[in-house]
């Protein structure tokens, strides 16, 4: 029970690789505040998954792209636990298309969420993380932040900021002994994949030396290890969990 007492917040957490995190943080005996946007019989199956397994969850509504609204759920978390020790931004959104066809608002609405979501949960909590004597910021970002992809300019935008984010953050983060840490996931297996004509996710495949997709497990083993006492002096960085692609 590596995080036992421990309170860990992710966002976007009520399907995919944020459903993965916020399980796997439950296992490991954290208080998870299992954030959503929308999905609130989704978040419940969560919050309900994780507590029918022994551990403490609570679903919180909030959309990250308003600041007011992250607020909210912060007081709501201070309520409960007294704070945050581990802040997980997940949250994110895609709008693909070739960058000529693309509009200003496709491009501000992906910011607002992967961005702006980023900096408003990590400004409500950010205070939170510096007095816990374990606290620890990660942030959640892609293999496509670190290589580009084909139609997704204003998402790897947004991925690659997170790598400046989290080094700035480590820094000032230093003194207090809080650590933020990123993680850059390659291909995971999840219902967005399953989209994926299967001739572009056999031209994905080849690409991967693995040979396989990643699954939502691979990634929430790496931000369990990132969220305990065994990775006390990692910061800064940016871990690529992606089958050994280049980048």
């Amino acid at each position: 029970m590596m995080l036992e007492n421990q309170t860990c917040v992710v966002t976007g957490a009520s399907r995919g690789i944020g459903r993965g995190i916020a399980e796997e943080l439950g296992r490991r005996g954290a208080n998870v505040i299992v954030n959503y946007r929308s999905s609130e019989a989704e978040a419940h199956d969560v919050a309900d998954a994780i507590t029918d397994d022994g551990g403490e969850a609570v679903p919180l509504q909030a959309d990250v792209s308003n600041q007011d609204e992250v607020d909210a759920m912060a007081e709501r978390v201070d309520e409960l636990y007294g704070g945050a020790d581990v802040l997980v931004n997940n949250a994110g959104i895609t709008i693909d298309k070739k960058f000529e066809k693309m509009t200003r608002e496709d491009w501000e609405t992906v910011m607002d969420v992967n961005l702006g979501g980023v900096f408003n949960a990590t400004n409500a909590f950010f205070d939170d993380i510096k007095q816990s004597s374990s606290g620890r910021l990660i942030n959640i970002s892609s293999v496509v932040g670190q290589q580009g992809n084909y139609g997704q300019a204003n998402y790897a935008a947004t991925k690659s900021g997170l790598f400046g984010f989290t080094r700035t953050l480590a820094l000032e983060l230093a003194s207090t002994g809080s650590t933020a840490n990123c993680v850059a996931p390659g291909f995971v297996k999840t219902d967005m994949l399953e989209e994926v004509p299967e001739r572009v996710q056999q031209k994905i495949l080849d690409r991967i030396p693995l040979n396989r997709f990643a699954t939502v497990e691979d990634i929430a083993g790496i931000v369990r290890f990132l969220a305990t006492e065994q990775s006390s002096y990692m910061t800064g960085q940016i871990l690529a969990v992606n089958g050994g692609m280049e980048w």
